[in-house]
Order: structure tokens, then C-alpha cells, then sequence
């Protein structure tokens, strides 16, 4: 299948981040918010599942939940994660079935960092799964616009250029 009847075929719907996506996961049981830390705000859902398509023109934009979230590959091209810790530290992984390049298949994004994906081949998609636990919620999530992230990390003000929409 290619990236459109991927789309088509699970109804995938565009992302604010990016790309597309469709819910497929929400657990019934339920977190109280007492139980939960201090920056999450409500009541969760114990976990939250997504399909989640980018094109090798769409890429996810630099964003950041509360929660770790678990990437996993499933077809298409290898897929880069960018990652900026909470301290400015940068680093990237690929997920992918290239093995013996060093692509891993599932590579969790810890909470708090922000974080953006691009499909590295030309004419291209990645299908992956994200995971989150505890459940993602839109109240648990930011995305910063281009000035706001790289006023706070000038240092990758070129990555923050090229991997933010606005």
C-alpha cells in the first residue's frame, strides 16, 4: 500500500503536529488526578494508542507531551526522531527495519522532551504506532512556534527552522 491508501484505508485525519493520525487505543480505566504528578492536569485514561502516517513532504513538528511516548515502526521508509531534552541537549534516533544501519524498530521519546519526526527518503512515508501512558490528552500537549523554541534553544535555532510549522 502507499501512503494515500494507508490513509484511506485505517481513515486516517490530519494532525496538528503533522501528518496524519487516528486514534485507536483509549483505555477504559481511569487514573484520578491525585494519583497522577503534579504537571498533569485531570483525570487519564491508563493508555492511548494512535496509527500515525508522515510523507516524506509532512513531517511532525517539534512538540512535547507529559507522558513518555513509544514509537512503533510498521512500514514504509526509516523515520527520524529529533529530540530536545528539558536541559537543550539534542539527539536523534531512526526507526526503521534497516537493522544493521543501526534502525530500531520502537524507541520511547521521554516525557518533557520536545520532539519532531521526518521521513528521510525523498518520495516516502513511514506508518508507525505512537503509545502513550498514562493517556494522552490535548492538555498535555505544546506546540511552541518557531520564535518561542528557539528562544529557548538558540542553539538548534536551524533544526527548530526547518521542523516547526509556524
Amino acid at each position: 500500500m502507499d501512503a494515500k491508501e494507508i490513509i484511506d484505508f485505517f481513515g486516517l485525519k490530519s494532525h496538528p503536529e503533522g501528518g496524519y493520525f487516528k486514534e485507536i487505543y483509549r483505555s477504559s480505566g481511569i487514573i484520578p488526578n491525585d494519583h497522577l504528578p503534579d504537571f498533569i492536569k485531570g483525570d487519564r485514561n491508563y493508555c492511548t494508542s494512535i496509527y500515525f502516517l508522515l510523507t516524506s513532504d509532512k513531517f511532525s513538528a517539534f512538540h512535547k507531551i507529559n507522558q513518555d511516548e513509544t514509537w512503533h515502526f510498521y512500514s514504509g521508509t526509516t523515520l527520524k526522531i529529533h529530540m530536545i531534552s528539558p536541559k537543550g541537549e539534542y539527539s536523534f534516533v531512526f526507526i526503521g527495519t534497516n537493522y544493521s544501519e543501526g534502525e530500531i524498530p520502537q524507541f520511547t521519546v521521554p516525557a518533557h522532551y520536545f520532539f519532531a519526526a521526518e521521513v528521510i527518503e525523498k518520495d516516502s512515508f513511514s506508518f508507525v504506532g505512537c503509545t502513550v501512558s498514562p493517556g494522552f490528552d490535548f492538555r498535555d500537549f505544546t506546540l511552541p512556534s518557531c520564535k518561542e523554541l528557539s528562544k529557548e534553544f538558540p542553539e538548534h535555532k536551524s533544526k527548530i527552522e526547518r521542523l516547526t510549522h509556524h
